[in-house]
């Protein structure tokens, strides 16, 4: 029997994922109605999180934030047995996902950070990625209990937290691509371009495309030789900006940049690549 602790939209996906396969399933959600709608399903709803942990093989957690994972915890903890396992794939902070693993272990339970890129639809169906690190013996224990979860399964290595911070690191980029959409809409709605005219570039031009090469390359620190030069980018930042201002809308992410841009024209490499903004975060670099 598997316990899912936590039933909004990605922990109801894996509850369908776990009865297609047969399993047996208890769930639980702080909002009763969400648990019991998944009595359709053939799955258990249970009122209190410690009741439906109590007896069961693994529990899944699926849950906001730190305090919330730490809450749910507290509460199911009378019902865990010596050698517990519980399987958390909620999105926390690092020094939450080292606390809880040290803590859990302390009073022997064993925690297993477990954070996804899924969607609801991956969950019910096991696909997208989860990511996995920490105490090498528990890795090798559940990864067989995960796999099945999901399309792939990565390894990070035995740092405890370093999946919380893959899974930050990666949202961070998914927010900053989404901010680039955002802006790409407003200077069009400025320069009277529709929406869906901005969606036909996207046939024609994939950008997408070259971000594993172009993060390799601020990697690299091969700055001298520019493909486009920081100040050829600057200058196309004012054109946007002007466009932008002389129609009222607003920008939020390009004027951040440009003043990073500014930053580093500064400092004296308006002729290096552009990428050389990145220059203070890349290893090695001062």
């Amino acid at each position: 029997m598997i316990t899912i602790l936590g039933t909004g939209l990605l922990g109801s996906g894996f509850a369908h994922a776990l009865r297609k396969r047969g399993d047996e399933v208890r769930v639980w959600n702080r909002s009763p109605d969400k648990a019991r709608s998944l009595a359709a399903i053939g799955a258990t709803p249970i009122a209190d999180p410690a009741e439906a942990v109590r007896g069961a093989e693994r529990t899944h957690i699926v849950v906001s934030d730190d305090a919330a994972i730490d809450a749910v915890l507290a509460a199911a903890a009378p019902g865990f047995a010596p050698g517990a396992l519980v399987l958390d794939h909620s999105t926390t902070s690092t020094a939450g996902a080292r606390e809880r693993t040290a803590r859990w272990r302390e009073r022997g339970v064993s925690y297993q950070h477990a954070p996804v890129f899924m969607g609801p639809q991956n969950a019910a169906e096991s696909t997208g990625v989860m990511l996995i690190s920490g105490d090498r013996e528990l890795v090798a224990r559940v990864s067989p209990l995960l796999a099945p979860l999901t399309g792939k399964l990565v390894d990070l290595g035995p740092r405890v937290d370093a999946a919380a911070a893959y899974k930050l690191l990666g949202n961070l980029f998914l927010m900053a691509l989404t901010a680039g959409f955002t802006d790409v809409l407003a200077l069009a709605k400025a320069m009277s371009v529709s929406p869906a005219e901005v969606a036909g570039l996207f046939d024609h031009f994939n950008p997408g495309a070259a971000v594993p090469a172009r993060f390799k390359r601020i990697l690299a620190a091969d700055f001298d030789h520019p493909s486009w030069e920081l100040a050829m980018a600057r200058k196309d930042a004012r054109l946007m900006q002007a466009e932008a201002d002389a129609s009222g809308v607003a920008l939020s992410l390009l004027p951040a940049f440009a003043a990073r841009m500014d930053g580093s024209i500064a400092d004296g490499h308006a002729h290096l690549d552009w990428t050389v903004v990145a220059k203070a975060f890349v290893g090695g670099s001062q």
